[in-house]
């Protein structure tokens, strides 16, 4: 038997695999036909080392392993669990005092963050750079939770240990606590942030600390984030203008500024994905921080309106090992014509190869986020989960 490595591009989750997979010593790990249905499925796998037969008939993996037609499914389970994750939080931090063990209950929302997030990271990400269904009065909300997904991604990248991650979510989720209010009206109004309001949000790190504290929150780490997370090493930062800043305050400090430079108000619009990395870059000086966030979401990470060489246009759905190169659903043919099936395309292909961004989000108004992830999401939570053979 040959064996040929693959890699994370040639998988897809939720379609069914057309040849068995073993590991490097020839051991079936997959059988043909198997699904994976999860990323955790997918990691576990690629841990392993997956290798398919070389020796059969060679007709190019991408073909032979994988439908490539990206086809359209009923927007269930995932989808709609991410769309009431937002509610879910405003009904916990509206009347906070009034919930009982408040900690364990934000705890538990970062929880079931962290299970969608994991069930399909790509998609979690295309939410937070799409962002179709905006409302400037869930502003505060819905920012809370993006930052928190992005927050699981940096800290993974930083390989911490889960009870530091989950802190760092938990404060995500809170840091706003009592500005939300204010935070949907500054997202709707006409105009940037007024006197009044700014000096709101100067003071909102210490408040939001207190009343955490008299919620019962006691997770040093958790008050530490939230209380710093407006600080800078530079001294410039507030409330304090400390310049001693804790590691975990600074990762939030990243994922809260970026995430909000990506997302829409009534006065701007949201800038792309790309001039907000810029600009991040440059606010870091291309250090650790910087470079973790374009590692952890790649150049053009899912949600991104690309063109290819083809002449294709296309939506980022999938990152793979090289930041530049991901998984593209084209949307257009080459002409630049709508088509009824969108196709999968690995751009490490010369011929696919990501050529810029695209400007125009004209084609985008009708494109369903079901349509894109229709595999992902029905099977990531509507079918029983694949049993992996291994040890």
């Amino acid at each position: 038997m040959d064996l040929k490595i693959l890699l994370r591009s040639h998988i897809h989750i939720g379609i069914p695999l057309k040849r068995n997979i073993y590991d490097v010593k020839g051991k079936l790990l997959i059988s043909k036909m198997g699904v994976l249905h999860t990323d955790l499925q997918l990691k576990k796998l690629l841990s392993h080392g997956a290798y398919v037969d070389a020796s059969l008939p060679e007709e190019g993996l991408e073909n032979v392993l994988f439908a490539q037609p990206l086809q359209s499914a009923a927007p269930v389970g995932l989808l709609q669990k991410w769309e009431k994750i937002s509610g879910l939080l405003q009904t916990l931090l509206k009347h906070p005092e009034t919930k009982y063990d408040f900690a364990a209950q934000v705890a538990n929302v970062a929880e079931h963050i962290l299970s969608l997030h994991d069930q399909n990271s790509d998609f979690s990400i295309y939410r937070i750079v799409r962002q179709e269904r905006y409302q400037a009065s869930h502003y505060g909300y819905t920012h809370a939770v993006h930052t928190a997904v992005l927050c699981i991604l940096l800290s993974r990248h930083f390989d911490w240990p889960t009870d530091l991650m989950m802190s760092l979510v938990n404060a995500a989720l809170t840091m706003n606590m009592t500005i939300m209010k204010l935070q949907g009206e500054m997202a709707g109004q006409a105009g940037p942030v007024e006197i009044d309001q700014r000096a709101e949000i100067f003071s909102h790190p210490r408040k939001t600390v207190s009343l955490l504290k008299e919620l019962g929150v006691t997770d040093v780490n958790w008050l530490a984030a939230v209380e710093q997370h407006h600080e800078h090493i530079s001294g410039n930062g507030y409330p304090t203008g400390c310049k001693e800043v804790c590691e975990i305050a600074t990762v939030l400090q990243f994922a809260d500024i970026f995430t909000a430079k990506i997302s829409p108000r009534t006065f701007r619009a949201a800038l792309s994905v790309h001039e907000g990395i810029s600009q991040i870059y440059r606010h870091d000086n291309g250090g650790p921080m910087s470079m973790a966030l374009i590692k952890t979401l790649g150049i053009y990470p899912p949600g991104d309106f690309v063109q290819m060489a083809s002449g294709e246009l296309g939506i980022v759905v999938e990152r793979t090992a090289d930041t530049k190169a991901p998984i593209v659903a084209s949307i257009t043919d080459p002409a630049g014509r709508p088509v009824p099936r969108l196709l999968r395309r690995d751009t490490r292909q010369s011929e696919f190869a990501i050529t810029g961004n695209v400007s125009d989000k004209l084609l985008l108004q009708r494109l369903l986020p079901e349509r894109l992830y229709g595999f992902s999401i029905i099977n990531a939570l509507g079918w029983p989960p694949f049993e992996f053979l291994v040890g």
